[in-house]
């Protein structure tokens, strides 16, 4: 996909990803485990992004999710090196979201800490034998969905993701709402429904986070997933910042 004329491409999407409350982000991020960032790509970039899907090139692998009981749909596998949108979307995101990851190790009483910069933490993940991309492009039709799950794909696990969703609901598709459940210990799970609309990305914990309790910090297990689609074709941009083994 190449950049209209003008700022370079990696310039105005760092550019859109500042212009967010990052304090506010991360109050929200604490207090819920997620927060949603409004217009994080443009209409034209989402449709750009959609439009790879039926081609090869761009993917290492391709999943169908009824083929190992994750749902109903499909997802495909960006290859290394990945589109410039979707590698300067996770570059421009990652050092806003490394401060945080840090400060829900320190009070999960882990001991990793992750380095400023996306490109030293992936230098981690490849010495540690996870050097496949794991950034993915996941198509839905009527009566798809997706699992609650976690994305794990490796000893070395960046407590954040992102999801941008590329379709504009109740034009392109209805249904297929974002999900999250979280398990607190001796309690029922909290579910949330995350309401997007095309452009925007919803920042979530990988699996699990830290609430501050009466006697100090413990950690609560969430997942996400994708209700089902009544209608249309949704596209999402997954964006993990993690490789895989």
């Amino acid at each position: 996909m190449s950049a209209p004329p003008g700022r370079p491409a990696a310039e105005r999407v760092a550019e859109r990803v500042g212009a967010h409350d990052w304090d506010s982000v991360a109050s929200e991020l604490d207090g819920g485990g997620s927060a949603m960032l409004k217009g994080v790509l443009t209409v034209a970039e989402c449709q750009g992004i959609a439009a790879l899907y039926p081609q090869e090139e761009p993917f290492r692998s391709r999943v169908v999710m009824a083929r190992h009981g994750f749902g109903r749909g499909e997802y495909r596998y960006f290859r290394y090196p990945l589109p410039d949108l979707v590698d300067n979307l996770r570059d421009a995101l990652y050092p806003r979201l490394a401060p945080l990851a840090n400060a829900w190790n320190e009070r999960l009483g882990e001991a990793a800490r992750f380095p400023a910069r996306h490109a030293d933490f992936l230098a981690l993940c490849h010495a540690a034998g996870q050097s496949r991309p794991t950034p993915l492009l996941l198509q839905y039709r009527a009566g798809d969905h997706n699992c609650l799950h976690q994305d794990l794909y490796g000893e070395l696990v960046f407590p954040l993701q992102v999801a941008v969703l590329l379709s504009e609901p109740d034009r392109d598709f209805t249904g297929g709402e974002f999900v999250l459940t979280e398990q607190r210990p001796r309690m029922q799970s909290r579910v949330e429904v995350v309401p997007l609309r095309q452009g925007d990305a919803v920042l979530f914990a990988v699996r699990h986070r830290p609430v501050r309790g009466t006697r100090g910090d413990y950690r609560v297990n969430l997942r996400h997933g994708v209700s089902r689609l009544r209608s249309g074709l949704r596209h999402t941009l997954g964006i993990i910042f993690h490789d895989a083994v």
